[in-house]
């Protein structure tokens, strides 16, 4: 069978820019495709939201002041989720974006199209109808995933956990559809462990003390100076590395402080997975992907915060597997931190707990199963045209 010329094998890649775990994931899989196969197969992403009428055009830019109000998110999360009430309100929003959404496939049109949105498959595959290509859902929750996700039309649903893959048994889904495949990252968070003692002296970090990493995301959001303020002032032995992310009224603040123990301000990084691979602990709040990423560094966590809804079962998850720690109050954060420092083996057997959980091949397993499915359709495809042929 003669393999299929490059323009026919493309993939499309439906997500939004409602919060960066689903423009990760995506980015994450394409670069894993160019990794394993070259140019051999091409890919489009496209914003579901940004093809979408007005005001829905407009949820990236307002997604990050919606979530700002975190008791009024999940109310919605939880209102909405269920199987009756989502099938209710895809059936009530589809006469609105009906026409965005069959614009949308009709001018990309792709072998495979992959879904990293709760709110992509349904429409897509109503607009589409039949035949179609296949279409792949990939989940970016980690844990509590709503079910938006799980469309019982949907080819295959890919998704990160075991606990990921039961709720999509409980929103109906059928098993044979259902893979456990990890969270997809970059692909340099997924390198081998390196010398922490080569990374310290890289950065000019301190070898003899325990390495405490502190972030807030790439907008430097959440309670990162009240933390950060009292780790110093804890009399911990320990060092402290701040990511201020693009926040620069905070990371001038911090620089102008005086600090009682090593202490170390960034701004927006690109060297984080040397930061992971170098710290000891890292204080986050609970995303997906930060989370993944800590796991394939080995890297104990402490939470001090999440979204509700898709980010609450994060904290039990990595608490429940021994992976880190649960401390939304600074006091707390502070006695956890401590406990660590002074029993060694329960950080040591946490950090175990992290290399049990990670994933880092989950990128390269997506980009291996669609890369796959692209070559399948082709080959049903030849064999219908052969077939057809033979009958003429």
């Amino acid at each position: 069978m003669p393999s299929p010329p490059p323009d026919t094998r493309k993939i499309l890649f439906l997500f939004s820019d409602t919060g960066g775990g689903h423009r990760s994931a995506a980015e994450a899989i394409i670069e894993a495709l160019h990794l394993e196969y070259g140019d051999s197969i091409r890919t489009e992403m496209v914003d579901i939201f940004k093809i979408a009428p007005v005001p829905l055009n407009r949820m990236p830019e307002l997604y990050p002041s919606m979530v700002r109000l975190p008791r009024v998110w999940g109310l919605g999360y939880h209102m909405s989720n269920g199987r009756r009430r989502v099938r209710l309100l895809m059936a009530s929003a589809w006469p609105y974006v009906r026409h965005a959404i069959r614009d949308l496939v009709s001018q990309h049109p792709s072998d495979i199209i992959v879904t990293l949105h709760p709110l992509a498959t349904g429409p897509v595959i109503r607009a589409l109808g039949t035949p179609r290509p296949p279409i792949i859902t990939v989940v970016t929750d980690l844990v509590s995933t709503h079910a938006f996700w799980y469309h019982p039309l949907t080819d295959l649903c890919l998704v990160p956990t075991e606990n990921a893959r039961l709720r999509a048994l409980h929103y109906g889904l059928k098993p044979e559809i259902i893979q456990v495949t990890g969270l997809p990252v970059a692909d340099r968070f997924c390198q081998p462990a390196r010398s922490q003692l080569d990374l310290r002296s890289r950065y000019g970090w301190p070898a003899d003390r325990r390495l405490v990493l502190l972030v807030g995301g790439s907008e430097g959001m959440g309670p990162i100076e009240k933390t950060a303020l009292a780790i110093a002032e804890a009399g911990l032995p320990v060092a402290l590395i701040v990511i201020a992310g693009r926040n620069q009224g905070l990371k001038t603040r911090l620089e102008a402080r005086k600090w009682p123990i090593p202490t170390f301000i960034y701004g927006f990084v690109r060297e984080m997975p040397d930061f992971m691979q170098a710290a000891d602990v890292l204080v986050t709040k609970a995303g997906p992907g930060t989370i993944s990423e800590a796991l394939n560094a080995g890297l104990p966590m402490m939470l001090y915060s999440h979204l509700p809804g898709q980010e609450s079962g994060n904290v039990s998850f990595i608490t429940s597997e021994g992976a880190g720690i649960w401390a939304p109050q600074v006091s707390e954060m502070v006695a956890a931190l401590r406990f660590w420092i002074d029993h060694p083996d329960e950080l040591e057997q946490a950090r175990i707990n992290c290399q049990r959980l990670a994933r880092p091949q989950a990128a390269r397993q997506i980009a291996r199963i669609l890369v796959e499915r692209v070559r399948g359709r082709y080959h049903k495809q030849a064999e219908h045209l052969e077939r057809h042929h033979q009958t003429d």
